[in-house]
């Protein structure tokens, strides 16, 4: 964030481990994930103009509405209602560099970053529970994203223990460039309760630690999603024979692919690596974050 309130980032959100413990009667499926936040993502310009506006640019801005339904003018819209007179309008620019439904939040991300760059301008805490609450309404994913570091989220989304500490960790990222539809996966998910998240440690300060403690968990979204879209096996495969990954498994709903690793050259090498295999892919290496973007 800068100085002046009009400039925010939205990383990448990666759910290292997610298990799906049940289904409600309205339809929400109950969650437990333990999400980062890599320092790679979407950027968020504004300035002051004579109404809102928001103009999309980046790699991946083709395809993508500016109007009414898109997350951004959303959130606005949403913080404008609870909080009328607070901001002046503003000309929005998101530049898009994370591939769209890929399942590390781009749009949740943008939404939570919108937010935030709202409540800066309005001299309100950015966390807030009541911020909070209006980012529930936006998406299960958009609290967690207000935060944009490590915890463990619960519930529909709305349950989120942030975690007093965090090893030092890099990761690559890996999409094959294939949308796929959250409502898609879920559909195929066979079982929807299946067992909670194993307790994390009081302090998770070691990469061996988390290490360890991911082995016990798993992404319950991945198998249905690599029905869906078989080349998301294939590059779990070929991240987890890369020299240093400590885990590869896709994130979210996918298709985003991540790899663990405790170095930053073992993730640039491991990330050139499967660009050279893989140029149709798009491929991101960067360090987790350990603390959060509403700091």
């Amino acid at each position: 964030m800068d100085d002046d309130g009009l400039f925010q980032v939205a990383p990448a959100k990666v759910n290292l481990a997610l298990h799906v413990t049940g289904r409600r009667e309205d339809g929400y499926h109950e969650l437990e994930s333990l999400i980062a936040f890599a320092a790679v993502g979407d950027e968020l310009r504004a300035e002051p103009a004579e109404r809102d506006s928001l103009t999309i640019a980046g790699p991946f801005a083709d395809g993508l509405s500016g109007g009414e339904t898109n997350l951004v003018n959303r959130a606005v819209a949403a913080f404008r209602a609870r909080w009328p007179d607070a901001v002046e309008p503003l000309a929005l620019t998101l530049t898009k560099n994370l591939p769209v439904a890929s399942g590390i939040g781009g749009g949740s991300a943008d939404a939570a970053a919108a937010l935030r760059l709202m409540a800066a301008r309005a001299g309100l805490p950015p966390a807030s529970a009541e911020l909070q609450q209006l980012a529930l309404r936006l998406g299960a994913d958009v609290p967690a994203c207000l935060l944009s570091q490590p915890l463990v989220m619960g519930g529909i989304g709305e349950e989120l223990q942030v975690l007093p500490a965090f090893p030092d960790l890099h990761i690559v990222l890996v999409n094959p460039l294939v949308a796929l539809a959250t409502a898609d996966v879920f559909r195929r998910l066979r079982a929807h309760d299946n067992y909670p998240l194993p307790a994390l440690p009081e302090l998770l300060t070691r990469p061996a630690q988390l290490g360890l403690w991911l082995t016990e968990t798993r992404n319950d979204l991945q198998p249905p999603a690599v029905k869906l879209v078989p080349v998301i096996g294939d590059i779990v495969e070929d991240l987890a024979a890369t020299p240093g990954c400590m885990l590869a498994r896709m994130s979210g709903s996918g298709a985003t692919v991540f790899g663990l690793f405790g170095s930053e050259g073992q993730a640039h090498q491991a990330a050139q690596s499967v660009r050279e295999r893989n140029p149709e892919h798009w491929v991101a290496a960067a360090p987790l974050l350990t603390a959060g973007a509403a700091q």
